[in-house]
């Protein structure tokens, strides 16, 4: 398959089943994500694979974070339960779940503020050409894969519940497993060139 080909047939595949990747699958995706590219030739990411006793506390902080948000936003109860129970089926449930981090390793650390978080935009850029990599590696595989953005909306609270360093600043969960022949993903729009492409 070509380049192009796995980029326009790479699919976000929720129907997943076990067992989970092995050592040597998990390493080689990682090791691909590792290639992409980084502000200043770094590498300010860190993968962690998540193991299935830590999953339930991590669902459990995670969905405190949520719910108190859809809370203050209104949103109604039983939309909640809804949410909260299929976000904690897919951590708890995923054959092999990663969760990406960004950290400051190698970065500039500019004194101003509007360097500094142009720094950090950089590296937020590089961390998802890191998982568009792993993506793909693992489409190429014949394995699903999913990325969760969760994290980066409750870092503090995956901090914690994964006892990880304070400079770690998570971003995204990336659940793999086997497909299930029996899921069909969302087949994904033509783009809208006019408008997403401009010239001046």
């Amino acid at each position: 398959m070509s380049i192009e080909q796995a980029i326009r047939a790479r699919r976000s595949v929720r129907g997943l089943l076990g067992p989970p990747l092995d050592d040597g699958e998990l390493r080689a995706l990682v090791a691909l994500a590792l290639a992409a590219p980084a502000p200043h030739h770094t590498r300010p990411w860190r993968f962690v694979d998540v193991a299935p006793p830590r999953r339930e506390p991590l669902a459990t902080a995670l969905g405190e974070v949520w719910r108190a948000d859809m809370e203050a936003d209104g949103v109604p109860r039983a939309q909640q339960v809804r949410a909260l129970a299929r976000s904690r089926r897919q951590l708890v449930s995923a054959p092999t779940l990663l969760l990406g981090c960004l950290v400051p390793d190698g970065l500039r650390r500019y004194p101003d503020e509007q360097r500094w978080r142009a720094e950090w935009g950089l590296a937020q850029q590089s961390f998802g050409a890191a998982v568009q990599n792993l993506l793909l590696a693992a489409d190429g595989r014949g394995l699903g894969a999913f990325w969760i953005s969760a994290p980066l909306y409750a870092q503090q609270a995956v901090r914690a519940a994964l006892d990880l360093d304070a400079e770690w600043e998570p971003q995204a969960l990336v659940a793999l497993g086997r497909r299930d022949p029996g899921y069909t993903p969302f087949d994904r729009p033509e783009p809208d060139l006019g408008r997403h492409l401009v010239r001046r």
